[in-house]
C-alpha cells in the first residue's frame, strides 16, 4: 500500500478538509488565544476557564450531534441525487432547517436554566472558592454563547456535506475578527471600557458566536434558499434518529472529561492549570484527525448514497492514511520542544513543571491516537451512529474515570499519571476498537430511509 493515495483522490480529501481543518484551527486558535489571555490574570483565572469551558461543552455536546445528523443525510442524499443523475433538489436543504428548528426550540431554554446555576456548578466541579468566583460569570456568558455555536455547527454540517467547506472557514475567519480585539478590550479594559477579566472572554465569545450565525444565515439565505421552504416532518425524523445518539455520545464524553477536571483538581490546582493547557493542545495536534475525518464523513456519505460501499470503504482508509501522516508530522514539536510550546500558555512555573512530560507523551502518541478520531467520524458518515457510541462509554467510564483517579489520586503519580491513563489506556483503546468496526464493515447495512 502506498504511503499516499494518487494526486487526484489526494486532491480530493484536501480540497474537502483543508478549508474545514483552516476552520476548525481558527476555532482551536482562539480557544488558545483565550488560554493566553487569561494566563496572564494567573493561574486560578486560568483553572476557572479550563472547568467553565469543559462544564459548557458537557451541555453543548447534548446538540452536538447536529452536525453529524445534517452532514450524513445531506451527504447521503446529495450521493443518491448524482448516481441517479438528478438536477439540485431542494429536499437536501431541508435537513438543515429541522436541525436549526430543533435548536432553537431546546438551546436557548437550556442556557437560561443552567446560567442560573454557574455558581453551584462550580463548586460542584471543585473546592478552590476563588475559581468558583472568577468562573460565575465566564460561565454564564459560555452558555449563551453555545446556543449560537450549536447553529453554526447545523450549518457546518451542512456545508461539509454539500462540498461548500469554504462558506464555514468564512465565518470561523469572520468570529477571529469579532472576538480577538473584543478579547483584549474586554478583558484588560481600553478606554472607556471597563476591565472586565476573565467575564470579558466569555462576552467576547457570544459575541463573535453571534456573528458568525447571522453570517451563516445570509449564505444559507444566498447559496441554499430552499432551506426555509417545504415541509420537514421526515426530514426531522431522520435528523432526530442520528442526532440522539451523536449528541448523547458526545454529551456522555464531554462530562467524563469535565469529571477529569474534578479529578485533577483533587490533586491540586497547579495540575488543573497545567491539564487545561493539554486539553487545549490536544484539539491543536489532532486537528487533521477533526477535519479530515469530517471531509471522509463526506466522501463516505456520498458513496453511500450513491450504493457503492466498497467506494466508501476506499476513501476512509485514503483519508486515514493522509490524517494519520499530518498528525505525526505535527505532534514532533510536542515531544522535542514541550517546555518552548508550554511557556506560550502557563506563566506559573509550578504549572509548567507538572505539564512537560505529558505534553511529550501527546506528540509521541497522537498518531496512534488519532485513528480513534478519524474511524469515528467514518462511522458517523456512514450513519453508523450507536456503535460509536456505546465503545466511547465503554472506554471512557469503564476505563478513563476509574483509571485516572486510581493513578492520579490514589497512586500519587499527578497529572503525569493522568494523562498516561488518558493516552495509553483510553485513547489508543479506543481507536482499536473503532478501527476494528469499521474493518468489519458491518457500517455497510445501516439504512437511513
Amino acid at each position: 500500500m502506498r504511503l499516499l493515495p494518487d494526486a487526484d483522490r489526494s486532491g480530493r480529501i484536501l480540497r474537502l478538509g483543508l478549508p474545514i481543518m483552516g476552520g476548525m484551527s481558527t476555532y482551536t486558535l482562539l480557544e488558545l488565544m483565550d488560554v493566553v489571555f487569561v494566563g496572564y490574570l494567573g493561574t486560578t483565572a486560568l483553572a476557572a476557564v479550563g472547568i467553565c469551558v469543559f462544564v459548557t461543552f458537557s451541555y453543548l455536546s447534548l446538540f452536538g450531534g447536529v452536525t453529524v445528523a445534517v452532514q450524513a443525510s445531506t451527504a447521503r442524499l446529495v450521493g443518491e441525487q448524482s448516481a441517479r443523475g438528478e438536477a439540485h433538489c431542494e429536499d437536501v436543504e431541508r435537513f438543515l432547517r429541522s436541525a436549526l428548528l430543533i435548536v432553537l426550540i431546546a438551546a436557548p431554554l437550556g442556557a437560561v436554566v443552567l446560567g442560573s446555576y454557574a455558581t453551584g456548578l462550580l463548586q460542584l466541579m471543585n473546592d478552590d472558592p476563588a475559581v468558583t468566583a472568577v468562573g460565575s460569570p465566564y460561565l454564564r456568558w459560555s452558555f449563551a454563547a453555545g446556543v449560537f455555536l450549536t447553529l453554526n455547527n447545523a450549518f457546518m454540517g451542512f456545508w461539509n456535506a454539500t462540498d461548500r467547506p469554504r462558506l464555514y472557514l468564512r465565518v470561523v475567519l469572520l468570529q477571529a475578527v469579532v472576538k480577538l480585539p473584543l478579547n483584549y478590550m474586554l478583558m484588560f479594559g481600553w478606554g472607556a471600557v471597563p476591565a472586565y477579566g476573565v467575564e470579558g472572554a466569555g462576552m467576547s465569545t457570544c459575541a463573535a458566536a453571534l456573528a458568525g450565525s447571522l453570517y451563516h444565515a445570509a449564505s444559507a439565505w444566498r447559496h441554499a434558499p430552499g432551506f426555509l421552504r417545504g415541509p420537514t416532518r421526515s426530514q426531522s425524523r431522520i435528523v432526530l434518529r442520528l442526532l440522539v445518539p451523536a449528541g448523547s455520545q458526545q454529551f456522555l464524553e464531554n462530562l467524563a472529561l469535565t469529571l477529569m477536571f474534578r479529578i485533577v483538581a483533587l490533586i491540586g490546582t497547579v495540575e488543573v492549570a497545567g491539564y487545561t493547557v493539554l486539553v487545549n493542545l490536544v484539539g491543536a495536534v489532532g486537528l487533521p484527525a477533526w477535519g479530515l475525518g469530517m471531509a471522509g464523513a463526506t466522501l463516505v456519505g456520498q458513496a453511500m448514497g450513491a450504493g457503492d460501499p466498497d467506494a466508501a470503504d476506499r476513501w476512509a482508509w485514503d483519508v486515514v492514511r493522509v490524517g494519520t501522516l499530518a498528525m505525526i508530522l505535527l505532534g514532533v514539536p510536542f515531544w522535542v520542544a514541550p517546555e518552548w510550546i508550554l511557556a506560550l500558555f502557563i506563566h506559573d512555573a509550578g504549572a509548567l513543571a507538572v505539564a512537560v512530560w505529558p505534553c511529550r507523551v501527546l506528540g509521541l502518541m497522537i498518531g496512534i491516537n488519532g485513528l480513534g478520531y478519524l474511524f469515528a467520524s467514518l462511522l458517523y458518515g456512514a450513519g453508523d451512529v450507536k456503535r460509536v457510541l456505546y465503545v466511547n462509554l465503554a472506554t471512557q467510564y469503564l476505563v478513563l474515570l476509574p483509571g485516572a483517579y486510581l493513578a492520579g489520586v490514589h497512586l500519587g503519580f499527578g497529572l503525569l499519571g493522568v494523562w498516561l491513563v488518558h493516552q495509553f489506556a483510553f485513547r489508543a483503546l479506543n481507536a482499536v476498537v473503532l478501527t476494528t468496526l469499521w474493518r468489519q464493515r458491518r457500517w455497510a447495512a445501516v439504512r437511513l430511509w
